[in-house]
Order: structure tokens, then C-alpha cells, then sequence
């Protein structure tokens, strides 16, 4: 049986913590910090959990 492929886009997108929770940046956290206001962009530096449904998926394309 052939090994399974991480998906590509899943590791660059989702981590693990220690306890097994499946982290994600928040949306709008890439570029253009000047163009929001001081408030908005500290907001979006946290990362956060991905959503109870789906975790089961993205554990899957990570290969966990």
C-alpha cells in the first residue's frame, strides 16, 4: 500500500499544537496592514482553532 500524500495546501495553511489542536490564521492577515486600522490588525495576529466541524477533515489532509 502506497504511503498518503500530505496535501500542500493544508500544511501551509493549518498546525498542530502539542494537544492536538488544529490552528489557523485569521482571514485578511497578509498584506495591506496600512490600509486597516490599528485595531483591526492587532485583532487578526491570533491565531485561532479551527472550527469543531472541521477538524476531522483537515487532520485528514494533514495526514494525522
Amino acid at each position: 500500500m502506497p504511503k498518503m500524500k500530505t496535501h500542500s495546501g493544508a500544511k501551509k495553511r493549518f498546525r498542530v499544537t502539542g494537544s492536538g489542536k488544529v490552528m489557523r490564521q485569521r482571514a485578511r492577515h497578509v498584506h495591506k496592514f496600512q490600509e486597516r486600522p490599528a485595531r483591526q490588525a492587532r485583532r487578526l495576529v491570533n491565531d485561532v482553532v479551527v472550527a469543531k466541524s472541521d477538524v476531522r477533515k483537515v487532520k485528514k489532509m494533514l495526514g494525522l
